[in-house]
């Protein structure tokens, strides 16, 4: 399994600073996009700190610490992720009650592991993770927000009005809480998927069906980001976005044997001579 990533972020057309925050790793197979909260500069702290020591933790070895705790409902590096998040979110929370200047912080988390053809996928907060395949979208989360209860309860359409005192209501956050609930989730992944990371400052000005037609029109993974960061602007860009794409590709030698003809097409060819 190959993967091919890009990513990019920007303030947008409202904000004076961009309080989100990202990994783009192909290497490692772990993206993540945290949105930080609770004024400047506090919120651009939250955010830089959650990515900063989720990934510490991963890179630990195994046998050492921050080894996560056996989880049989999960695979161990799903298991690993969520333990990251954990940790980060005590991490920012004592840090938040150390400095007067940073209390109240906190920061939104989507996270995606790819290892071995599967997405762990760990998430707090308003920050979605989507699977394109075969053109459609499908997403990964469900925001942990009160226009989110308003939605699953009927009272409201997905793409239509949400109340405005609902919106922006996060129930869930890192760093607010000295022990927050991660949400996770496993998803196979097979040559041809993209998965889509984003900050809110994506999803609120760009449709999901904006969202799919854009990586079906696109492809590459840059290109699909600078894309959606100029739609989101181009749309009002009320808040910091941030994007990050990555495709799961065939490794090189696969793309280039499909491309190949058989041999019995080469026979075909030679007899029509």
């Amino acid at each position: 399994m190959h993967l091919r990533a890009g990513a990019g972020t920007d303030r947008g057309r409202v904000r004076t600073l961009n309080e989100d925050a990202f990994i783009s790793s192909a290497d490692t197979g772990l993206f993540l996009v945290c949105d930080g909260m609770g004024g400047a500069p506090a919120g651009e702290v939250a955010s830089q700190m959650a990515v900063d020591a989720i990934d510490r933790q991963l890179k630990k070895p195994m046998n050492g610490a921050g080894q996560a705790s056996p989880d049989r409902a999960y695979l161990p590096h799903t298991s690993r992720l969520a333990a990251a998040v954990r940790w980060s979110n005590a991490f920012i929370y004592d840090q938040a009650q150390k400095d007067p200047q940073q209390a109240g912080m906190g920061t939104t988390v989507v996270g995606a592991w790819i290892c071995d053809r599967i997405a762990s996928v760990a998430h707090v907060g308003d920050s979605r993770a989507y699977l394109w395949r075969d053109r459609c979208l499908e997403p990964l989360t469900r925001d942990h927000s009160l226009a989110e209860v308003h939605i699953a309860a009927g009272l409201a359409d997905r793409e239509g009005d949400v109340p405005a005192a609902h919106q922006g209501v996060l129930l869930r956050v890192l760093g607010r809480e000295p022990d927050v609930d991660v949400e996770v989730n496993e998803i196979p992944v097979q040559a041809g998927d993209y998965v889509l990371l984003c900050s809110d400052g994506l999803t609120r000005m760009v449709s999901e069906r904006e969202l799919a037609n854009t990586i079906a029109d696109y492809r590459e993974p840059q290109r699909i980001c600078d894309r959606l960061i100029a739609a989101a602007n181009g749309n009002g860009g009320t808040d910091n976005i941030t994007v990050v794409v990555v495709e799961v590709a065939d490794v090189w030698w696969r793309r280039l044997l499909s491309k190949k003809p058989t041999r019995r097409g080469e026979d075909e060819a030679h007899a029509a001579v």
